[in-house]
């Protein structure tokens, strides 16, 4: 029997030395800044890309809601490289440049100079030097449609993929929705080449739903959803969750306290204090920071956790929301072939 004593207390001492270890290696800070630490390499890699530049353009002259129409894929299908020196005007005064169609294809291709789409006021602005710009870009859609009426309904459509000298560099997926102004909904993303992509959504409704979402694969990084409700001329926050890695901070109607999860574990010695500049905004890419307190009783705000990438990501969300690229360049250069082919 006292044989057995020994290799018992071993094991004994051994699973005690597991479990504190595990206790310790499971905290909240811990969790968060391995989190972070992803979140920040995602974002080094992400902010060096060319779909990163494309995505967060912000130098744009026209906008192309101004357009009530109905186009689908087949009517605007085909491969076509831009013409240099061909500048006219047509469609309300909508200037643009002219495509020629080369070849056959069940998909929208679009060869251009990158130098039209990374400094888009050149499809409104002629450049004396544009004719000795190679056609080095490349736009295919998979699948577009665009409607639009001057009763605020509209039902959009685009999947395509981007290409540089001709080497892929990401691929753009957008859809949005509405019947009237309380029935709407859209969603962009961006796939990166290195496996990891942006999203941001909104549905609005009695109830509406905002969301955005940093992924590696298939793995969430970081996704922020933000549930309003609404009353009247009021709306109100019901619910908000931030997910960064196994962290979880969510902040619900009728809970007294903003509640923080680790691994889908409530943590009572942890707590968080969300401060927004304005009231209306309940995302941490516009005007919402989050004051953290660890189990060890230590704070910090997660805008001075995060750093820079939190400022790159808040570049990324509002483009994409307001979803510049494909309204301002695809659709736009989309018209250009269907009222030229008209």
């Amino acid at each position: 029997m006292k044989k057995n004593l020994l290799p018992l207390s071993l094991l004994a001492g051994l699973l005690l030395w597991q479990c504190s270890g595990t206790e310790t290696d499971t905290s909240v800070r811990k969790s968060l800044d391995e989190g972070i630490n992803r979140i920040s390499k995602a974002v080094n890699i992400i902010s060096r890309t060319k779909g990163y530049e494309l995505m967060t353009l912000t130098d744009m002259t026209k906008s192309g809601d101004g357009y009530s129409d109905s186009i689908s894929l087949g009517m605007i299908s085909g491969v076509f490289d831009f013409m240099p020196d061909t500048f006219v005007y047509r469609h309300f005064s909508m200037p643009f440049w002219k495509f020629s169609r080369t070849a056959d294809s069940d998909k929208l291709v679009m060869n251009m100079p990158y130098k039209l789409v990374s400094r888009p006021r050149y499809l409104f602005n002629p450049d004396p030097e544009e004719g000795e710009t190679e056609n080095d870009f490349t736009i295919t859609s998979s699948d577009y449609h665009y409607y639009y009426s001057f009763l605020r309904r509209f039902d959009y459509l685009l999947n395509a993929g981007l290409a540089l000298e001709g080497e892929d560099i990401g691929k753009l997926e957008v859809a949005s929705a509405g019947e009237s102004f309380s029935g709407r909904s859209y969603s962009s993303k961006y796939s990166f080449t290195d496996d990891y992509s942006f999203e941001v959504a909104f549905t609005r409704g009695d109830t509406s739903v905002s969301s955005m979402a940093l992924l590696e694969g298939d793995e969430l990084l970081m996704g922020e959803e933000n549930h309003f409700i609404h009353s009247g001329f009021r709306t109100f926050e019901r619910k908000y969750i931030l997910t960064i890695g196994d962290v979880q901070i969510v902040r619900s109607t009728g809970v007294d306290s903003i509640e923080v999860y680790l691994a889908g574990v409530l943590q009572n010695s942890a707590a968080a204090v969300i401060t927004d500049e304005d009231e209306t905004e309940g995302s941490v890419c516009r005007h919402r920071d989050i004051e953290l307190t660890f189990n060890d009783g230590t704070t910090a705000r997660l805008s001075e956790l995060m750093g820079p990438s939190l400022e790159i990501l808040k570049s990324l969300a509002g483009p994409m929301r307001e979803m510049y690229f494909a309204r301002r360049i695809v659709d736009h250069l989309a018209m250009t072939i269907y009222y030229q082919k008209r």
